[in-house]
């Protein structure tokens, strides 16, 4: 599991053990169902969401099965339990002309300048994970064959074509961005800060919500809202849902079939607009 995973575990369990030390329960024996349901309810009156609840219940679940299967506890307290259900979001993708002024919006000489329109560009050309983008090395972008490595999840490696206007991007920042920001330090990512450093996820979503500032764009725009337009613009012009998987990294094709619902909605739309009948 990413780094990211295993630390948002980590709060999950830190959160049920101040909360079974709340209610009392000190021993793993003393843990009853009631005393989930409890945690499970003090997360819900602290305003967390479905997905984060059902999230803290897989990770209780997942300490409790380890409990049992090693001996420290012979019951299970977490059988019988069903989480919320969560309802999946909706891709919301920028549509061609938004994209185009997003990453327009960036324009400039100097390197960090370089480093956010070739993040741009590679996002949108390529619909990375931003966890992919934050860890691609200077050897994943095989610019001279117009293609990018990308290191996915569950150690899952795919290779995804580039278009021209992201070589160039990437190109420039490569040679005239990276060499001044990179400096000396060593083995260092593609993509890195003011100060040499791996680029974080939250300095990628500060870069892109700037752009979409600039460009006009009012709605939230996220590194999750460019992998969604890369694949809707995909699915709008003709690509095979089956190649849409592979260049997204999905292990399941229902994961990528949600893109071909937003494009439902939008055939849906434009036939209520155009349909004399409609």
């Amino acid at each position: 599991m990413s780094a990211s995973t295993l630390s948002a575990y980590g709060r999950d369990l830190e959160r049920y053990l101040e909360s079974c030390a709340r209610m009392g329960v000190d021993t793993p024996e003393n843990i009853t169902p009631a005393t989930v349901t409890g945690h499970l309810a003090e997360l819900r009156e602290c305003g967390r969401s479905a997905a984060t609840m059902a999230r803290s219940l897989s990770s209780v679940r997942r300490l409790h099965e380890h409990l049992r299967l090693t001996g420290s506890c012979p019951t299970d307290p977490t059988i019988g339990l069903t989480p919320q259900r969560v309802a999946r979001r909706e891709p919301e993708p920028l549509s061609v002309e938004e994209a185009r002024r997003l990453i327009d919006a960036v324009r400039g000489e100097d390197p960090l300048t370089m480093r956010d329109r070739a993040i741009l560009e590679i996002l949108y050309a390529a619909g990375l994970r931003v966890s992919e983008l934050t860890s691609l090395r200077e050897t994943d972008l095989l610019l001279d064959h117009t293609l990018i490595r990308i290191h996915g999840r569950g150690a899952r490696e795919r290779v995804v074509p580039l278009g021209a206007s992201a070589i160039e991007a990437a190109h420039r920042y490569a040679r005239f961005g990276r060499p001044s920001l990179a400096r000396s330090a060593v083995d260092a990512p593609f993509f890195v800060n003011a100060q040499g450093r791996a680029l974080s996820r939250m300095g990628v979503w500060k870069i892109i919500r700037g752009a979409a500032d600039t460009a006009g764009i009012a709605r939230p725009v996220s590194p999750q809202t460019l992998r969604h337009t890369f694949a809707a613009h995909l699915l709008q012009g003709g690509f095979d849902l089956r190649d849409v998987q592979h260049l997204l990294g999905h292990a399941d094709i229902s994961t990528t079939s949600i893109y071909t619902r937003a494009d439902d909605a939008r055939l849906q739309a434009l036939h209520r607009a155009y349909h004399p009948r409609a």
